[in-house]
């Protein structure tokens, strides 16, 4: 069975076409998730999408504490 970081993964790449929708996506995906498993999204994150959701990215995980 897929976890849920990778059923979150998928998610994102279906809706990457559209930065509204990648962004709210990832809102919620960063909220479903625990700390470990977010830091493992956030670095997912900045090696597939890096270069065309930068600015998106810093905002979502800016508010994001790994404790």
């Amino acid at each position: 069975m897929a976890s849920m970081l990778e059923y979150l993964k998928t998610i994102l790449q279906k809706v990457s076409f559209d930065q509204n929708l990648f962004e709210k996506e990832l809102k919620k995906a960063i909220r479903s998730l625990i700390p470990e498993e977010v830091q493992q999204l956030r670095a997912w994150c900045y090696d597939k999408f890096g270069t065309s959701y930068q600015s998106v990215l810093n905002r979502c995980f800016r508010r994001v504490r790994f404790s």
